[in-house]
Parts: structure tokens; C-alpha cells; sequence
């Protein structure tokens, strides 16, 4: 049966079809998508892991337990996972395991654009690059017989273009597989003794996927004009056939790492000039070269940003595809947090108190964004309790009393605890504030280790976050509403005049949440305003200033109040009519 099918859909069908029996993933926009549609799968259990690392060991546990797994993350997920997967190359697995990465060329949702073909590459582990649903569905499947054929995990690296479009899929049977777990200490215990006899099998089995990827069909040569040759994969491909045609031929790479020697070579030959199309880093483009091939790559193909087929007609020396042009400019469109956010109130006392905030990743980072302006370092999951220790010790008296790091409940569970503990141990007189929405926001709300509910939304195991940081040794811990702009700033205040380390936890579930049950939305009193501005400096998208006079959108407004706390002439009024 065929049927429309985003890429994220089509790797989890091809899970399904491949007999996958254990998902372990943590969210990441553009990969999220893989593993909640896995989960609609009863014959596959599925689960939201704290982070990238774990999920890959559990996966691995699963695979050397005969069964096949996955885990999904995005580009800087794979960071946090780098540690397991170098030493499973060495290991190599029992039954196949697959590691889908997503990258996201053009940072749509990221604070980097790396290029993961890197890590495979250093890994010296396997890489296919489907450029679309189908391929996204097929390479799924075909990723666990490389993976059980050659004793390796292999990558399925997609992007934000091959997750996130639909294409025409034809699904098939699930075929159920499973193999017998077998005691192997040489193997699977990677000490220094045992490890310097795994490092030459990897080695071989590189040779061995060079010989295998010379004569792969994934790698397919499309014969066209000679004058031009490109090499390509991924959605670049689809933009160089839609750009050239026939005009041009191409060899389509499937398999990114290890790549091909003498199929690139005999391709080569057979085309007046080679090209390169890739985007972000010039990994095709560098082995060419270290093949002694004349080729054009990034001299004319930016190292940056997503591609199109404009900018790839544009470079290569072609007439962009000629738009309509709008009779009207469009407005630009910041992101912005949500009306009603439980975030705005905190940020807003952090700001009105002058505070240094070191900030971590999650929609809360919008914080930094203006009037608010309340953020100024952002780095990684995490990196804002570490990151406050060593400010801290840096600068002591200077910094002590002026600032705090502030983190989500998610990301503190990711990988924020190390940090506290951290500072618990060492004794910086930090304050760090754990956003606790009761949901993992930026990735579309999925459930985490605080919520109380796993991936199916049946009941879990539920983390007290009060609990835990009193037991991690600190004595001041203390929960906050942040629609509460006086109790913000009573605890605010409090805690960073302390002489000891502490924890304020700002609880309020996210808006957006579909069970939460709002205030009636509020409306300005006209004849009370006096356009003094003031609940502008919350930065709500719900209110405007109009003639010269506050007003408020009611199909935003959610009755936070916020607004009300900051207006001196008592304007805002409730409608009365509760959503």
C-alpha cells in the first residue's frame, strides 16, 4: 500500500517493518517525530530517556540482548551520545542497532549547524543519507542488516527537509527478529586489553564497507549530459534533479561514510567537469580530492545554511527559478514566548532586579529576546548551573548577589543535575532557577522524568524535583508561582542575599498544555488607561498599544493577570468569559 508519509513517519514504519523491538530516544526537533510515531506501534516499546547518552546505552543493552533497537536524536543530541557510540564501534552488537541523528542545516531550531557525517566518520562506524520518505523507510530497514552483516551500529542521518516533507511510501509486513544473547567477555568488556584487539576488527570492516559501498545500490550513477558530473545525497540531491535533470549526470550517494573509491573514480572519469553539491562541510568534496580528483565544491557552494534550488542554479552558473513577487512586504515574525507563558513573570523580575542570567536550551531561551532581555549566555543542555559555578568562583564577591542560572525541568533532568551536584560539592553561593512547566516545551510536549507520565501518557515514575535538590545538599529550596510577580520578587531577592547555595523552582504548567483551564481573557478599560506602556515591558503577544491605548488580543489572553500586576491605573478587567 502507498501512502503520504513525512521521513521522520517513514523511518519509524520502516522500524516497525524491520521487527525493531526497543525505541530509546530524547526529543530534538527535527528527529522528535521519529519516536512518537514509533510508539503508536504496540509491538515496539518505546520511552523518552533523560538524555542522548542513556538512550543509547539502553539501546545497546537491548541489542545485546538479541533484540533489534533504535534510538533518535538530533545533531548536538549526538554529542551528548558521543561517548557510547565510539566504544559500540568497537564492541560492534548482537542484534542491529540504528542511531537516527537529525541535523538542521540553517538552524531552524538549534544552536549550531554541525555536520554529523563527522561523527561517523571519527566513530568509524556506518552513515546512510536517505534523500526522501521512501528512501527514509528502505534505509531504516536496510540499516539493520548492515548493522547485523558487518557487527557495527549504523547512523541514519536525515535533516530538517527529509523529516519534515511528505512523500509517496509503500509500506510492507513487519518481520519479527530476535537473536539468542551469548556471554562473549572479549567482546563486550572494553578494557585496554580487550579493546586493542577490537580496534583492528574495525579497521577490516571499514575495507570491508568501502568494497561493499563500490557496488551498493544506494549508490547509483544516473547517466545524463557529460559536460557536468555532480556528486551528491541527502536533499541536495533532490535540488541538483530538479535544477539540471537530465542535463547533467549524477551519482547519488546513500552511504556518506565510509564512501565509495572506485565508483567515484570511474564516474569522474566519464564527465568533462565534477562537482560537489553538499551541504554545511565539504566531506565528499574532501575525499575527492584526497582521491586526486579536480573538483568544484565549496569554492562556489556555501559552508553554511540550507540549501534550495535557486541557490544551487544560482551557483553553478544557472537562471534562478523566477517567483512572483508580493504586492506587500511581509511583516517579519520574531519567535516570541506564548501569551500566558509561565516563564514571562520570572524573566520579568530577573530583568527588573538587573540580574546576570546564564540561560540553557529550551523555549525559555526566548528570554533573551527583547523587551525581557533577561538572558545573556545560552551554550548547551545544561551548561547554565555549570557554567554559574565557575562565574561564580571567578568573580566572587563581585558576582554573589547578582546572579542566577536559569534551566527547564526537562533539561535539568537531561543533564542540569551533574551541575548542581557540582555545586553543592565545591560550595559556590549560586541561585539557580529551574523553570518547571511540567512538560518538555520546545520540542512539541513530550513527557519527562518530572511529569509522572512515560511516553503513552500512562502513569510513570514522577521525579520530586524538591526532594531531589535537598537531597543533592542544598538547605534553601523553595517553589515560586510565577504569575506571582511579588512572591518572584520577595524569593528573587531572598535568595540571592543568602550565604549559601540555593534552589528556586518556578512551577506553573505550560500554557499551551491542552488539560490546563484558563482565566478569562481580560480587556482594557478604555477611560482608565493612560497609554503609559507599561504592560508593554512583559513583551505579551496578547497585548498591543492602538490610538494610543493598551489592547488586548482575547483570542491570545489567557488571564494570567501578569499585565494587571504591572498597570498603575488598575486597566485591565476580566471579560468574565472563562476558556
Amino acid at each position: 500500500m502507498k501512502t503520504l508519509m513525512l521521513g521522520n513517519e517513514a523511518v519509524a514504519r520502516g522500524l516497525y517493518e524491520a521487527g525493531c523491538a526497543v525505541v530509546s530516544s530524547y526529543p530534538g526537533t527535527p528527529s522528535t517525530e521519529i519516536t512518537e510515531c514509533a510508539a503508536k506501534y504496540d509491538e515496539i516499546y518505546c520511552e523518552w530517556a533523560p538524555n542522548e547518552k542513556v538512550a543509547m546505552e539502553v539501546a545497546f543493552g537491548a541489542c545485546l540482548a538479541g533484540k533489534r533497537s533504535f534510538c533518535g536524536m538530533k545533531h548536538v543530541g549526538l554529542n551528548v551520545a558521543a561517548d557510547p557510540l565510539f566504544t559500540m564501534s568497537y564492541t560492534g552488537v548482537n542484534a542491529g542497532l540504528v542511531i537516527a541523528v537529525a541535523d538542521d542545516a540553517g538552524m531552524h531550531s538549534s544552536q549550531n549547524e554541525q555536520d554529523s557525517r563527522h561523527h561517523a566518520i571519527a566513530a568509524k562506524v556506518p552513515m546512510l543519507e536517505p534523500s526522501d520518505s521512501a528512501e527514509a523507510l528502505s534505509f531504516a530497514k536496510l540499516a539493520y542488516e548492515l548493522s547485523e552483516q558487518f557487527d557495527t551500529p549504523v547512523i541514519l542521518k536525515m535533516c530538517t527537509r527529509v523529516s519534515h516533507s511528505q512523500a509517496l511510501v509503500e509500506t510492507g509486513e513487519r518481520t519479527e527478529m530476535a537473536k539468542p544473547y551469548e556471554k562473549n567477555i572479549a567482546k563486550y568488556v572494553m578494557m585496554p586489553g580487550n579493546a586493542i584487539r577490537r580496534h583492528p576488527v574495525v579497521e577490516e570492516r571499514t575495507r570491508k564497507l568501502i568494497e561493499w559501498a563500490e557496488t551498493a545500490s544506494i549508490n547509483r550513477v544516473e547517466m545524463g549530459g557529460t559536460q557536468m558530473g555532480i556528486i551528491t545525497a541527502s536533499t541536495s540531491y533532490q535540488y541538483v534533479k530538479e535544477v539540471f535533470g537530465d542535463s547533467v549526470s549524477v551519482l547519488k550517494l546513500g552511504m556518506t561514510n565510509p564512501l565509495p573509491v572506485e565508483l567515484i573514480k570511474s564516474f569522474a572519469a566519464k564527465v568533462d567537469k565534477l562537482v560537489v553539491v553538499e551541504e554545511l562541510d565539504p566531506i565528499i568534496e574532501t575525499h575527492c580530492r584526497a582521491l586526486g580528483l579536480d573538483v568544484l565544491g565549496k569554492e562556489a557552494l556555501p559552508m553554511e545554511g540550507e540549501f534550495s534550488q535557486n541557490l544551487v542554479a544560482e551557483k553553478l552558473g544557472l537562471q534562478p527559478h523566477a517567483g512572483k513577487a508580493l504586492a506587500d512586504a511581509i511583516p517579519p515574525r520574531p519567535p516570541v514566548m506564548c501569551a500566558g507563558c509561565p516563564h514571562r513573570g520570572l524573566f520579568y523580575t530577573l530583568n527588573k532586579n538587573k540580574c546576570t542570567v546564564l540561560g540553557d536550551i529550551g523555549c525559555y531561551t526566548l528570554g533573551a529576546v527583547a523587551p525581557l532581555a533577561a538572558m545573556e549566555m545560552t551554550l548547551c543542555m545544561g551548561a547554565s548551573i555549570s557554567a554559574i559555578h565557575g562565574f561564580n568562583k571567578a568573580l566572587g564577591e563581585e558576582s554573589e548577589g547578582k546572579t542566577v542560572a536559569v534551566i527547564g525541568d526537562s533539561t535539568f533532568m537531561h543533564s542540569g543535575m551533574t551541575g548542581l551536584a557540582n555545586i553543592a560539592y565545591n560550595q559556590s553561593n549560586s541561585t539557580v532557577i529551574i523553570l518547571d512547566n511540567s512538560i518538555t516545551g520546545m520540542t512539541g510536549h513530550q513527557q519527562n522524568p518530572t511529569t509522572g507520565y512515560n511516553i503513552k501518557g500512562d502513569p510513570a515514575g514522577k521525579i520530586d524535583l524538591e526532594s531531589l535538590c535537598r537531597s543533592m545538599g542544598f538547605n534553601r529550596v523553595r517553589v515560586v508561582d510565577p504569575y506571582d510577580l511579588a512572591a518572584c520578587d520577595q524569593a528573587v531577592k531572598e535568595e540571592l542575599a543568602a550565604e549559601e547555595p540555593s534552589v528556586i523552582i518556578s512551577r506553573r504548567p505550560c500554557a499551551l498544555l491542552k488539560y490546563v483551564k484558563h482565566k478569562a481573557p481580560l480587556v482594557v478599560n478604555k477611560d482608565k488607561c493612560i497609554g503609559c506602556k507599561s504592560c508593554m515591558r512583559i513583551g505579551c503577544p496578547a497585548i498591543s498599544i492602538k490610538e494610543g491605548k493598551a489592547r488586548v488580543d482575547d483570542t491570545l489572553c489567557v488571564g494570567c493577570g501578569v499585565c494587571e500586576q504591572l498597570c498603575p491605573v488598575g486597566a485591565f478587567e476580566s471579560t468574565g468569559k472563562e476558556g
